[in-house]
């Protein structure tokens, strides 16, 4: 393991964006290429190299895009700061301003980069952004996010991989058509970074490797804004309302502008074993979901048996963290990677918008059930009664009755995430495990016409 290799491995377990967290990293270098300087940027004769690193610690190997800013100087010790290899002094990429306008300049410039078994090619919808001054966002998961200042004050957002994969990654391609398809419920994506590399195993990969869009000044972020209003009691529906018209509006223009097919027998089994693995895995883990199976399963296989929707590009991962709410735009839908879970390849396939709508139900049951944690604890389950009642009115308002005619495929979806909910609970965080538990239960009683007054006279 070379010298480089073993500082990078010691400092990326530490990061937030390192998926495996239990485990020391093994990491050899697949390659690595060098961007140049953006004009805008004084010439320090600091060198930018971007590198991609495979992990083979975890069962799957991962690849790693870990960009690198190196000085012969040490330019004291901010939060980027990596080490000393090969003489020179290495900070994280996206803590310094010369990578970001390099990077910038390398999208929106339509550049190319070539390096030592990799490269990276740019992509623009905007022309050339110069970068005047940018800033590391502190939340940061898989991804980092980093907000640049370009050209009259203008704010931008820039993201970055941490970890890359081979094919095509909906978070570009979906904002792409959303954007050239005139949206108003997302940001603008003004260009994008692709780039090749060495496979994990062997051949060559190709895929994503960063984006910038614009910013969205003064939003909110919609978990926290909800858990606020949830909090203090505050009526939340007409936002509800709205958001769920957004949704519905959304999944109208990925309509519009992606490929669209009607489901098949095939995916209807697909579907179904899905959800039965998930359900096979939650009933093993947790006891208490085994005597509730039979009725699960009845849910699924009506569901199964009802017509069948047309499939889409939808979001995929929808949920309240996953939208913000601007004063001057309304909701805005943001990170359209899809389902963290799912391999890429499978994130951009048609699928049927049901699943978006039952994945913002759960979260809104989450914010009741994360306020009843509390200490003490927050009543807040009325409150998400109305909002998701108000979020279905919403979207009823605009997709018109088709909530009613898939209301089996929508019951059936929200089980499946509750159902998945609860091993993620009980691996994680078991006393949360009741917020799910006490939705299955409550669907189930939805599906069987329990009102429920009757569910609790039965419990008693």
């Amino acid at each position: 393991m070379t010298e480089l290799t073993e500082l990078v491995g010691s400092w990326m377990r530490r990061q937030r964006w390192y998926s495996t967290k239990a485990v020391e990293p093994r990491l050899r270098l697949l390659g690595s290429f060098e961007l140049e300087r953006a004009p805008e940027s004084p010439d320090d004769g600091s060198r930018i190299i971007t590198h991609f690193f495979c992990d083979d610690a975890p069962r799957s190997p991962r690849v790693y895009q870990v960009p690198l800013v190196a000085r012969v100087q040490r330019d004291g010790e901010p939060a980027g700061y990596v080490g000393e290899a090969g003489g020179r002094h290495l900070y994280d990429g996206p803590v310094e301003e010369a990578y970001v306008a390099a990077l910038v300049a390398l999208m929106t410039g339509a550049g190319n980069a070539d390096g030592e078994h990799a490269r990276a090619i740019g992509h623009t919808l905007s022309g050339r952004i110069p970068v005047l001054s940018s800033r590391r966002l502190s939340a940061e998961q898989s991804n980092t996010s980093i907000v640049a200042e370009i050209a009259g004050g203008v704010l931008t957002l820039v993201k970055v991989f941490r970890v890359v994969q081979d094919g095509e990654n909906p978070d570009i391609s979906t904002l792409a058509a959303l954007t050239a398809g005139g949206s108003q419920r997302t940001p603008a994506l003004l260009g994008w970074l692709s780039g090749s590399w060495p496979g994990a195993a062997d051949g060559r990969s190709t895929g994503e490797l960063a984006l910038i869009q614009d910013f969205v000044p003064g939003a909110e972020d919609g978990w926290e804004l909800a858990v606020t209003a949830a909090e203090r009691g505050e009526d939340f529906t007409d936002r509800a309302y709205a958001l769920g018209a957004g949704t519905a509006e959304l999944h109208r223009l990925m309509a519009d502008v992606l490929p669209t097919r009607p489901a098949e027998a095939d995916d209807v089994r697909a579907a179904l074993d899905g959800m039965f693995r998930r359900l096979t895995v939650t009933t093993t883990e947790v006891p208490e979901v085994e005597q509730l199976r039979a009725a699960i399963a009845a849910v699924y296989e009506a569901a199964a048996a009802e017509p069948l929707p047309v499939l889409q590009r939808i979001h995929g991962d929808l949920h309240l963290g996953q939208v913000l709410y601007s004063p001057d735009r309304g909701w805005q839908f943001i990170d359209f990677e899809g389902e963290p879970l799912r391999p890429l390849a499978e994130r951009a396939l048609p699928d049927a918008t049901m699943r978006d709508v039952a994945g913002m139900l759960r979260s809104f049951d989450y914010v009741a059930g994360s306020l009843a944690q509390r200490e003490p604890p927050v009543d807040a389950r009325a409150w998400a009664a109305a909002a998701r009642e108000a979020y279905l009115d919403g979207y009823a308002s605009v997709a018109g009755d088709v909530l009613h005619e898939f209301a089996d495929l929508l019951t059936a979806f929200e089980l499946d995430k509750a159902v998945y909910e609860v091993t993620y609970e009980a691996r994680h965080r078991p006393s949360w495990i009741p917020i799910p538990l006490t939705a299955i239960e409550r669907l189930l009683d939805d599906a069987r016409g329990i009102t429920p007054r009757e569910a609790g006279a039965s419990s008693r």
